[in-house]
């Protein structure tokens, strides 16, 4: 199902929620926190929620929704869609449905302090349980409980610090915090070097996986653990015996892509001290060279692994868990617009790869709109239900990143015309950046994650 469609669905639903929220508890205010799974976790700023309470909210949003209630939309002003729900206003950042009665299934589920706003049903997932997702969630509420640190909680914070000629302030600080907090997860492996031979690291795409990787090595040599990389992409099969998908397209993503039997006897023999001959891939000709690289584990080194299948058990199954280290990474946003209104991070996400596209792989915007709905399906059957598995996640974004990414974005989005298939969704990303000042790329380090995007990298350029 298209994203727009989806996401037309959830604002929707958002409108009933806040208009359920004004009524049972006038003396509060809603906050739209993070996604979470298929779906949107909320939860009130002064209370927390009952089970009873959550069903309260979820009972008469359904009774909005079977009364058919006109939504009148009002028109756009400063980049917001405004609404009028029964004489109430609302401002979204996205275009809603106009009648209560075209909202799709959802369902609300009570979590922490707050509820789940799930769209597994619209999403074709009703017959997975829902499964708490607590490293992700106490990965979002350490990025919330630190930009109320810093006094950057929502992007007009970010605006008028760069409005204000504070700019290499913020960068700095954002900077900061990623480099202590890689720096924490060497020490992590340092404390435990005695059992751990494999750190594994796994992410959706624009993640910033390989600077991060780079950075990590960078502090495992500080603590003085050697770090050796093996890259899964290496270990492609043959394009002639790649699986496909259902429309018969090579499908990369599959776990059948890769030669399972040769990465667990390498990681095994490397492991035990053995010497293998490691393959070099070439994507150009969709084979493996006849080239291949010795490698050998010393025992002072840490074999570090990288791909998106890093993370599922099924990759080295036989071999003892305890000696691996398991990394998960994303770019999970922080900063809202404003209460109601989140940035989503696949939108993060999907502007960083549109730009980097651009940059290194001299692709259209067009092109990555169109590849962009298949990888969300690799990510959802192949990454993201292995997060968990994760010893400690790394959030990857930046609180300054949009900023830095509108300077690129702007004369890239306005390049799509009018009668291309994904106007809408160039249009969409526009409006979501107009929320954002640009901001002096040239005082952004040259190590910095979000460089593996804009340009300017150390480990790129």
């Amino acid at each position: 199902m298209k994203e727009m469609h989806l996401r037309e669905n959830s604002q929707t639903v958002l409108l009933g929620l806040i208009k359920v929220i004004k009524e049972l508890f006038p003396e509060d205010e809603l906050k739209v926190a993070y996604s979470i799974q298929s779906g949107i976790y909320c939860r009130l700023l002064n209370s927390v929620l009952s089970v009873r309470e959550v069903k309260q909210i979820e009972a008469k949003i359904l009774q909005w929704v079977n009364s058919d209630v006109a939504i009148n939309f009002i028109g756009k002003n400063n980049n917001y869609y405004e609404y009028d729900v029964d004489n109430i206003k609302m401002k979204l950042i996205y275009p809603a449905r106009l009648r209560s009665s075209l909202v799709e299934a959802f369902h609300i589920v009570p979590f922490s302090d707050g509820f789940i706003i799930d769209f597994s049903n619209i999403r074709k997932e009703a017959d997975k349980p829902f499964v708490y997702p607590e490293k992700l969630s106490k990965t979002y509420e350490n990025t919330q409980l630190w930009l109320k640190k810093v006094d950057v909680q929502l992007v007009s914070d970010i605006n008028e610090a760069i409005s204000s000629g504070r700019s290499l302030e913020l960068i700095n600080i954002a900077e900061a915090r990623q480099e202590k907090e890689i720096s924490d997860i060497a020490d992590l492996i340092l404390n435990q070097k005695r059992s751990i031979r494999v750190v594994l690291i796994s992410g959706p795409s624009s993640s910033g996986k390989t600077s991060f990787i780079n950075r990590l090595s960078t502090q495992l040599r500080v603590n003085g653990i050697k770090p050796k990389p093996l890259s899964l992409d290496d270990y492609f099969v043959n394009r002639e015996v790649t699986p496909k998908d259902k429309q018969g397209n090579y499908d990369f993503e599959n776990l059948d892509a890769l030669d399972l039997r040769l990465i667990h006897r390498h990681v095994k023999d490397l492991i035990d001290g053995k010497t293998i001959q490691a393959p070099i891939f070439d994507f150009v000709t969709g084979n493996r060279m006849e080239e291949t690289r010795k490698m050998r584990l010393e025992h002072d080194e840490i074999l570090v692994v990288e791909g998106i299948h890093a993370l599922n058990p099924e990759l080295m199954p036989s071999i003892y868990r305890n000696i691996f280290f398991r990394i998960y990474i994303s770019a999970l946003f922080g900063p809202n617009i404003d209460l109601v209104n989140r940035v989503p991070t696949t939108e993060v996400r999907l502007i960083r790869r549109m730009i980097r596209d651009q940059k290194y792989r001299a692709c259209t915007p067009e092109y990555t709109f169109n590849q962009w709905p298949s990888v969300r399906r690799g990510e959802h059957k192949n990454v993201f239900k292995f997060q968990e598995e994760a010893d400690v996640m790394f959030n990857s974004s930046l609180l300054y990143e949009m900023n830095a990414l509108r300077t690129f974005a702007d004369d890239t989005l306005k390049k799509v015309d009018k009668e291309c298939e994904f106007y809408l969704t160039a249009e969409r990303l526009s409006n979501l950046l107009s929320f954002f000042n640009p901001i002096d790329i040239s005082k952004i380090p040259y190590n910095s994650i979000i460089r593996e995007f804009i340009g300017g990298s150390i480990y790129f350029d």
